[in-house]
């Protein structure tokens, strides 16, 4: 089993605008809705995949609600702590015509210590059956930043690998708890050098002293033009297709998803970051962020280039 946690579980709203005029008013001609989060959408993409998967984490109101039947509609087995307040909505605005996204993001609930307490006791029952666990996305109102470290140890302790794709204080508090794996992007490894990176040479010793730290493996993404990954004491460069961008909204999640089914079937390691590039491309194909064609991830896989670098 896999299980995805997603702590701040959303209602995705993604509009596609010939032309989105600020100050006007602006009709929408295509709109989709699903549960988002980026547990969630990684949730959805192992599911596509063929692997089987549980997503938990926190659902409130009748937002919440919507969450869980929805996901339980596409199949996707579900077990969250359900807490006071409304599950947030995000909405992502794609204009055609500019080819520009703007999202606009809702804060979600509130979480009390009650409520921390119950989701400790579930990623500890839920990670004594689960061989990896990803734990992604923002940390909701009323929380530490020391929480998603709290969530790898006891994940960890009881047997699962865990993959930690968060940003900022999130993201520095839980890698001293050392995680398998952390996956940021460009943007979010900036919190660790202290200052964004110049080039991609700049990215290798900061990976390589985070796998000697004790993370055993560390990804950054960097967009269409791949990743770099450092793992097992040596250093890759992922490079992707070019491929007709869609929606790159979620992506990036679309990548831990890839990445969390090639650990689960025990890949050779090569084959779980093609894997993985292939299907954070794949998700760039659809309307819908967090969601990859099978086919589309067929296609794309022997077409992603897996390089040793050092």
């Amino acid at each position: 089993m896999i299980t995805t946690v997603t702590l701040n579980a959303t209602i995705d709203k993604t509009c596609f605008l010939g032309s989105f005029q600020v100050g006007e008013v602006n009709r929408v001609p295509v709109m989709h809705t699903f549960p988002g989060g980026k547990g969630i959408n990684a949730a959805r993409v192992i599911h596509a995949l063929g692997c089987p998967v549980l997503a938990t984490g926190f659902t409130a109101g009748f937002n919440g609600a919507y969450i869980e039947n929805e996901l339980a509609r596409q199949g996707i087995l579900h077990d969250f702590v359900k807490v006071d307040g409304e599950s947030r909505v995000s909405l992502n605005i794609i204009d055609r015509f500019n080819g520009t996204t703007t999202e606009i993001l809702e804060q979600g609930p509130t979480i009390e210590t009650d409520d921390v307490l119950a989701m400790k006791d579930k990623i500890r029952s839920l990670s004594s059956y689960s061989s990896v666990m990803t734990i992604c996305g923002s940390i909701p109102g009323g929380t530490s930043p020391s929480l998603y470290a709290e969530f790898v140890e006891i994940a960890q302790a009881e047997g699962a690998k865990v993959i930690l794709d968060a940003s900022g204080e999130a993201l520095l508090e839980g890698i001293k708890a050392k995680p398998f794996c952390i996956k940021p992007n460009e943007q979010e490894v900036a919190a660790l050098m202290g200052r964004k990176a110049r080039d991609e040479d700049e990215l290798y010793p900061l990976i390589r002293q985070l796998n000697r730290d004790g993370i055993e493996c560390v990804v950054v993404t960097l967009g269409d033009r791949g990743a770099i990954a450092g793992w097992g004491g040596s250093l890759y460069r992922l490079r992707t297709p070019s491929v007709g961008a869609v929606n790159t909204v979620g992506c990036g999640d679309s990548f831990v998803g890839g990445l969390a089914v090639g650990l689960y079937k025990k890949e050779p390691l090569e084959e779980i970051l093609r894997l993985a590039a292939a299907s954070g491309t794949a998700d760039a194909l659809t309307e819908e962020a967090g969601h990859v064609l099978l086919d589309d991830v067929k296609r794309i896989l022997w077409q992603v280039d897996v390089e040793a670098i050092g």
